[in-house]
């Protein structure tokens, strides 16, 4: 059984920089990050990463700002958080999914992470 841990959350002002990182006892193919703020659902993924071939892909409210990476000698995967908002305020899930084609929905991973918060504050 994969296991994932996160680490790396915190509280930063606005404008400031975090590094999310998940730590695997294997990584999956691919390995997203997701985000939860409070009283909202979780959104879908904020960042993802083919573990095999390197391909990024990210939304929309991110793009530009954050920056997945992985290191595969340490079975980890990164999420660099700069220019925080306060909209970025959240709890933020590392996920996995051992399918071939690129996830598309929370439904497409099998494997989570029990989350670390972020907190931006103006």
């Amino acid at each position: 059984q994969v296991q994932l841990v996160e680490s790396g959350g915190g509280s930063v002002e606005v404008g400031g920089s975090l590094r999310l990182s998940c730590a695997a006892s294997k990584l999956s193919r691919w390995m997203g990050w997701f985000r939860q703020a409070p009283g909202k659902e979780r959104e879908e993924d904020v960042a993802v990463i083919s573990t095999r071939i390197g391909s990024t892909y990210y939304a929309d409210s991110v793009n530009g700002r954050f920056t997945i990476s992985q290191d595969n000698d340490k079975n980890t995967v990164y999420l660099q958080m700069n220019n925080l908002k306060p909209e970025d305020t959240a709890m933020y899930y590392c996920a996995g999914s051992a399918g071939v084609l690129r996830p598309l929905a929370r439904a497409d991973y099998n494997v989570w992470g029990q989350g670390t918060q972020v907190t931006v504050s103006s």
